[in-house]
């Protein structure tokens, strides 16, 4: 049996603070990390993060750190759960401080804002080599921290760290799964967030249960199409990180995503929705980002271009939802499975 890992989670929110403490109950030997010393001391003293999982207790195996030198001394490895946009200056800021056999992780779901590069590019840029994999899937924080079951998929082209990551993950009500198509895994995990806006939406205006099958269905051949042309494989695509991920944000209440098509769809300013969710929503810029790389593909993805335009205030929900029903009528898949329908 392998030593306990020590583990340095760097990110104190939602999920951060729900995959920390199910290491900690899983034995690793686990410190929390967060930029908010007085939130984080307080945790430590009342065992809760008051403001993203108030009602969940967490174990006193785990340790909360705020000076990230600290965090990362000693480290087997380090799992970044910070918001796509930041993720970049977290490497840079880790990276002197990171030893030479620190394994790196993360569990962020986005792209790199303004590049639309994917976030192990950004990784393998800065540490060519070094053990490295995502984590995601159908997995709410809260319901994770509360142990009601789950299932996440890691991905790595390092097939040995991909297993410890996922052994270390998995526990009675969490199964951990493992594959080496790092692409279409952050592909599903961050396409999926803009697709939830356009179901939310759609269920703010009250259009049935019938438009948010059809919307998830025509997203998820949008997903398919877009990561076949970037080089994902579809049974990627079609698991926990694709069509996984995508049923549970665009049915799910507690996705932010879901939650600011929602308030959309019922007429509240963008800005305000956003202050009403309280939190950090990454539809807003993965979908300028999909949208980059939809034209650089040549591709047309109608759903996820009319949600970039929601989002910029270019038309209205109302428009557009016009202009997807407006669309010529075509065969399901004019050009196959993954042609350009």
């Amino acid at each position: 049996m392998s030593p306990p890992a020590t583990v340095a989670v760097l990110g104190a929110g939602s999920w951060g603070t729900a995959l920390a403490a199910l290491l900690a109950r899983n034995g690793a030997d686990t410190r929390l990390w967060g930029r908010g010393a007085e939130a984080l001391a307080a945790m430590a003293t009342s065992r809760r993060n008051a403001r993203y999982l108030p009602e969940v207790e967490l174990p006193e195996e785990l340790r909360y750190e705020s000076n990230l030198a600290a965090a990362l001394e000693g480290a087997d490895i380090v799992l970044i759960v910070v918001p796509s946009h930041a993720f970049a200056a977290m490497l840079a800021e880790i990276g002197p401080l990171l030893g030479p056999k620190t394994a790196v992780a993360w569990a962020t779901k986005g792209f790199e804002p303004g590049t639309g590069r994917f976030l192990h590019e950004l990784v393998d840029d800065e540490w060519p080599g070094r053990p490295a994999a995502v984590i995601t899937g159908p997995s709410f924080a809260r319901e994770v921290a509360m142990g009601l079951p789950s299932a996440v998929t890691v991905h790595s082209d390092n097939e040995p760290f991909a297993t410890r990551m996922a052994t270390l993950l998995h526990a009675p009500n969490l199964r951990a799964y493992t594959g080496n198509d790092m692409l279409g895994a952050e592909l599903g995990g961050a396409m999926k967030n803009v697709l939830a806006v356009a179901t939310g939406v759609a269920d703010g205006m009250e259009l049935g249960l019938n438009a948010r099958a059809g919307l998830i269905t025509r997203g998820m051949n949008e997903m398919l199409r877009l990561g076949v042309a970037l080089g994902a494989r579809a049974e990627t695509l079609m698991g926990l990180s694709g069509l996984g991920d995508l049923v549970l944000t665009c049915t799910g209440d507690l996705s932010r995503n879901r939650r600011l098509g929602l308030a959309l769809g019922r007429g509240v300013p963008i800005d305000e929705a956003i202050r009403q969710i309280g939190q950090v929503v990454e539809s807003v810029v993965t979908a300028d980002e999909v949208a980059r790389l939809a034209e650089f593909h040549q591709l047309d993805l109608p759903i996820a271009s009319g949600v970039r335009a929601v989002l910029h205030g270019e038309v209205t929900p109302v428009e557009g939802l016009r202009a997807l029903m407006a669309r010529e009528r075509k065969p399901e898949y004019p050009h196959g499975l993954f042609g350009q329908g």
